[in-house]
């Protein structure tokens, strides 16, 4: 069973985005499958460098789109998008100096509940003023 679900209420209007957040989401199901099936240490930690990868370029991309479109809160959504940088490297780096016994679901939990909250709080603010500018 997967441990997020993609639906319309996650959507903030710009395909693009959508999409890097449908893909987002599955990449965090691939890695709470495999933690849960136990699998061996090579899978788990190519989907969670997956996972990781994905995620800076996912910021890097929102980013490039504020700052060419001039949105006003792109400061405070940088600011949230840097705080979990060093999160989810920690996590990264004691999955890589201990196993899978440090991918627990808190962790899986934590990574889903902040990109839940993020994508409904912090990316729904910036859907409509995107849009109006043009950005589909």
């Amino acid at each position: 069973m997967p441990l997020m679900v993609w639906n319309e209420k996650l959507s903030v209007g710009i395909k693009s985005i959508d999409d890097q957040h449908k893909k987002l989401v599955a990449l965090l199901n691939q890695l709470h499958d495999g933690m849960m099936a136990g699998k061996g240490k090579e899978v788990v930690g190519n989907v969670l460098k997956g996972l990781v990868d994905y995620t800076t370029n996912h910021f890097r991309y929102e980013e490039d789109l504020f700052t060419r479109n001039g949105y006003a809160d792109a400061a405070a959504h940088k600011k949230a998008h840097a705080d979990l940088v060093p999160q989810v490297v920690e996590i990264q780096k004691k999955y890589e100096q201990s196993g899978p016994a440090t991918l627990t679901i808190q962790v899986m939990n934590f990574l889903k509940d902040w990109l839940t909250v993020h994508i409904l709080g912090t990316d729904m603010k910036y859907g409509p003023y995107l849009i109006a500018k043009g950005i589909k």
